[in-house]
């Protein structure tokens, strides 16, 4: 059964949803220190321009106040924001609240996490940051807390070290955002953070779809992984093409390594006094010759 985001208003505010709009100058109004939102699709961003150019802003962004007289910080909006800017509007409508640091903060990853094409690393690293929010710990406390919760959850744990006031609050988030289950989060989402940074960047940029990036992600090479990145974003590769070549890439790599192996091995047999002076050795070293020029002998 599929499962029902709520507004962003019910999660925080519980109903609360009243509030007039207003016009603000574009320039009075401050972008936040942290954005869930890094990245912009161009295309899309000069798509939404064009509209707005034709239309206005069709729903206010959301702000708070700031100390300063008519200055006001983006709580939620962040492509309505760019997108008239770049249409050369100089005012737009805007819903001003009252809100704390990590009000603010919680309705501008909520906002976002509710987005259909928000990244999946920007997804996970939001609601990371949502959890450090929460449970009022640091942000490199949340992965390990998971794991561990996953553990205690599956009866791997041999103590229950996680409260059930924290298992609750965790639990709660992933309920209310109704993006996922946290098991799946844990399991299929968290190792995202641990690809290669080249496809980690990739994937923050849009460049490249998940299951694509998770296949190159498995070459070791960091060249080859590296190319192969660059060509599947470059001619849009599908996941098919991207796993031929990847399984064409072995054969050669495999022969690379191998000379490299005799390379090494013959440097150290020539140096390998032992071998030569020792009856036993040189006789092991001369069988083993023989076997390898009888098959060089058979690619003749």
């Amino acid at each position: 059964m599929a499962r029902t985001r709520k507004p962003v208003e019910d999660f925080i505010f519980r109903g609360e949803k009243t509030g007039a709009v207003q016009v603000a100058f574009l320039t009075d109004i401050k972008l936040p220190d942290y954005q869930p939102r890094q990245y912009f699709d161009e295309t899309k961003l000069a798509e939404l321009a064009q509209t707005i150019k034709k239309h206005g802003v069709l729903e206010p962004l959301l702000v708070r106040k700031l100390p300063q007289k008519n200055q006001y910080e983006l709580v939620a909006g962040g492509r309505r924001y760019r997108a008239a800017k770049l249409a050369g509007l100089t005012e737009v409508p805007v819903l001003v609240r009252d809100l704390s640091d990590e009000q603010a903060l919680e309705i501008a990853i909520i906002e976002n996490l509710q987005r259909e094409d928000l990244n999946p690393v920007e997804e996970t690293e939001s609601i990371l940051k949502l959890l450090s929010k929460r449970l009022k710990i640091k942000l490199e406390e949340v992965s390990p807390l998971l794991h561990q919760l996953q553990k205690q959850v599956r009866g791997r744990s041999a103590n229950n070290v996680i409260g059930s006031e924290q298992v609750e609050s965790i639990q709660g988030v992933f309920e209310s955002l109704g993006l996922m289950e946290l098991d799946s989060f844990i399991s299929n989402r968290l190792p995202l953070l641990n690809l290669p940074v080249e496809i980690l960047e990739a994937l923050r940029a849009g460049k490249i779809e998940y299951t694509k990036a998770k296949a190159i992600a498995r070459i070791k090479d960091a060249e080859t992984r590296k190319q192969l990145l660059e060509d599947a974003i470059a001619n849009s590769l599908s996941l098919s093409q991207i796993r031929s070549l990847i399984k064409e890439s072995k054969p050669a790599k495999q022969q690379e390594e191998l000379r490299s192996r005799f390379d090494n091995t013959y440097k150290q047999v020539k140096k390998a006094k032992n071998l030569w002076s020792n009856a036993k050795k040189r006789k092991q070293l001369e069988s083993l010759l023989a076997k390898l020029e009888k098959l060089i002998e058979s690619e003749k």
